[in-house]
């Protein structure tokens, strides 16, 4: 069983960048509508115009949406609804991802990540759902991250908000099984994108070996395949996926003892067993990751 993305309507959340913009470009090419969701409007517009330029039959619909705001979610969907667009497949692609200590955080860029993170795609999907399972068709393809399955100090919020839509994708593609609708889960690993040239972003981009580390344009295209073949997880990268499933073996005491070096190197600035200084509040945003709200 394929995902409907052939002459499909297709809903993808933080287009405007990244993997959701790749996303965007491969997909142009086999659907017959997308719908492109995300904060930054201008940029969504060159990007219809670039998908039109190459695709003049593809219909493009552009919203501009803050996913932080549960009211703006509740207008795009009511959006939908007034321009009678039936969604096939949605996408869940948007994210956001701070690098810091967390009681350093500020509590509203900590709802800032739930809300993109956990509601924006809970509710999209509850909303849109219905419809797929009524009609005996459609596909939910899920982007989360590496740290799904892992302990990432420094980004104990965003790697939460992962470990809640991994549960959420397994649990939901078994609810769904037999209907018609397709779920996959993406999770990669070190992605180059915009992000990892922000300041303050590129030395810990470059911790990740090059061999590590893929194009948005790969990962795209890997997650794409992965749908089409209705496979329930996905981590794009030959080397990364080796190394997800060898880390699936070990024990979760050798994966947290792993994480030690990062935790003691984010709060005193050495990955040694003795503190070598107080901490100076690092906070830089994460890099080649999901800010792609």
């Amino acid at each position: 069983m394929r995902p409907p993305i052939d002459s499909g309507t297709v809903l993808i959340t933080g287009a405007s960048s990244g993997i959701g913009r790749e996303i965007a470009r491969q997909l142009a090419r086999r659907a017959r509508t997308l719908v492109l969701v995300a904060r930054r409007e201008e940029r969504l517009e060159a990007l219809r115009h670039e998908l039109h330029a190459r695709n003049p039959t593809l219909g493009v619909m552009v919203e501009r949406c803050d996913l932080a705001h549960p009211d703006e979610v509740d207008s795009l969907l009511d959006s939908l609804h007034r321009h009678l667009v039936r969604v096939d497949v949605l996408v869940n692609n948007a994210g956001l991802g701070d690098y810091s200590l967390y009681e350093q955080e500020s509590w509203a860029r900590i709802h800032q990540m739930l809300q993109v993170n956990v509601t924006a795609p809970l509710l999209l999907t509850h909303r849109l759902l219905r419809l797929m399972v009524e009609r005996k068709r459609g596909g939910i393809l899920n982007i989360s991250s590496g740290g799904a399955r892992a302990f990432v100090p420094g980004l104990a919020v965003y790697a939460a908000t992962k470990h809640f839509l991994d549960g959420f994708t397994e649990s939901l593609r078994l609810e769904l099984m037999g209907t018609g609708v397709v779920v996959t889960q993406v999770a990669p690993g070190p992605v180059d994108t915009e992000f990892s040239e922000v300041a303050g972003t590129q030395e810990r981009a470059g911790r990740a070996p090059a061999w590590m580390r893929i194009s948005a344009a790969r990962c795209a295209r890997e997650a794409i395949e992965g749908f089409d073949r209705a496979r329930p997880l996905v981590h794009p990268g030959l080397a990364y996926r080796w190394m997800m499933r060898l880390s699936s073996l070990m024990p979760r005491g050798m994966l947290r003892a792993a994480g030690l070096p990062a935790a003691r190197q984010l709060r005193y600035g050495t990955s040694l067993l003795e503190p070598a200084h107080p901490d100076t509040g690092q906070r830089v945003l994460l890099a080649g990751g999901p800010e792609e709200a």
